[in-house]
């Protein structure tokens, strides 16, 4: 298999996972019924971009073995739901409002930096230093990780939020360091990196940087 099935059946599951937690528990309070929006949506839209503009390391080959081991470690992203559901936790109307605007944040830079990557290396392949990646290196991986804080956020437990330690010091990480090592072939690389920042965006930029006496703006993988 490729590591996007066990990928793929995990974000599909989600929702149907929530609202199960939903009925076992009789917990139809705000706070379910906002995050079954929140992360339900989110899995949808996973599979809608995996057919629009799907992402080459997912298509990696697999075991079996593997493809399961995958599964249930991202199956770790539904502890936050269930302590949410289980518990009746019942946010106030505040936080629901920095949830909500902190997952739109994240849905935003992750699925728009997403494809601007898949449609510019389509037509023209290197280094992308514009648009969303002017920068940060990883607007991706930042929206991301917006998008599962806001979900740790509504839970009120310290568990979620060291769930998401762990895939950005063990995951994002290593995968961001890894695409920087890569792009460092690019002669331009060098003065890409001094303009933008590994995750965090570098707010002095006032434009993309661009190479000097280059007619066309570089690109990225």
């Amino acid at each position: 298999m490729k590591i996007k099935h066990p990928i793929n059946l995990h974000k599909a599951l989600t929702f149907i996972f929530i609202f199960a937690l939903m009925a076992f528990y009789d917990n139809y309070t705000i706070a379910p019924w906002i995050y079954l929006s929140l992360h339900g949506t989110y899995g949808i839209l996973w599979l809608i971009k995996d057919k629009l503009y799907p992402d080459k390391q997912w298509e990696e080959e697999i075991s079996i073995p593997m493809g399961i081991f995958t599964f249930i470690v991202l199956g770790s992203y539904w502890v936050a739901p269930f302590l949410l559901i289980s518990r009746s936790v019942k946010p106030s109307a505040p936080l629901i409002a920095a949830a909500v605007a902190t997952n739109i944040v994240g849905i935003f830079l992750h699925y728009s930096s997403d494809a601007q990557k898949y449609y510019t290396l389509k037509y023209q392949k290197g280094l992308i230093t514009e648009g969303f990646f002017s920068g940060s290196r990883n607007p991706n991986y930042l929206g991301e990780i917006l998008i599962y804080l806001s979900y740790a956020m509504l839970t009120q437990h310290w568990l979620p939020f060291a769930i998401l330690g762990a895939f950005t010091a063990g995951i994002f990480i290593p995968n961001m360091l890894k695409k920087d090592k890569s792009l460092s072939r690019y002669p331009e690389c060098t003065e890409y990196k001094q303009k933008s920042g590994l995750l965090i965006p570098n707010i002095f930029i006032a434009k993309s940087p661009q190479v000097e006496g280059s007619k066309t703006p570089p690109l990225s993988d």
